[in-house]
């Protein structure tokens, strides 16, 4: 599959191949790309095997866009999203391996519905724990 034209709506990426097939991902997978503003979007070429911005150094290969995960799991879309929060320091506190916490994150690898479950329940206590704070 080859990627033929690309164009952005909202946090997304959209690509239409030779085929006519049009696929999309999340910018929360290309952080520099999503910080971008439109000229610097329009900055891209496209290579053998994937898109690439030079000036962003960032690249999106036309294989990402039929991945299953092309879409973050709200778990990911998370930590994605509040990088303030230090991942080894989340997992550390929850007896987690941080690689492992990373790579669930990255989606390397998927977490059991157990961990997923526990993982969420720290993020909740984090939170009434955030919420109880007074000055």
């Amino acid at each position: 599959m080859k990627i033929k034209e690309i164009w952005f709506a909202d946090d997304q990426i959209f690509g239409r191949d030779e085929k006519g097939r049009v696929y999309s991902q999340s910018l929360l997978w290309y952080p520099r790309l999503r910080a971008a503003n439109p000229e610097e979007r329009e900055q891209y070429t496209f290579g053998f095997d994937g898109i690439h911005w030079r000036n962003l150094d960032e690249d999106i290969s036309f294989e990402s866009f039929e991945y299953e995960d092309a879409q973050p799991s709200m778990m990911q879309r998370f930590f994605l999203t509040h990088k303030e929060i230090n991942v080894a320091e989340f997992a550390r506190s929850i007896g987690m391996n941080a690689t492992l916490l990373r790579n669930y994150i990255n989606g390397f690898k998927k977490p059991s519905a157990a961990r997923e479950k526990a993982i969420l329940a720290h993020i909740h206590n984090l939170g009434r724990e955030l919420m109880a704070v007074n000055f």
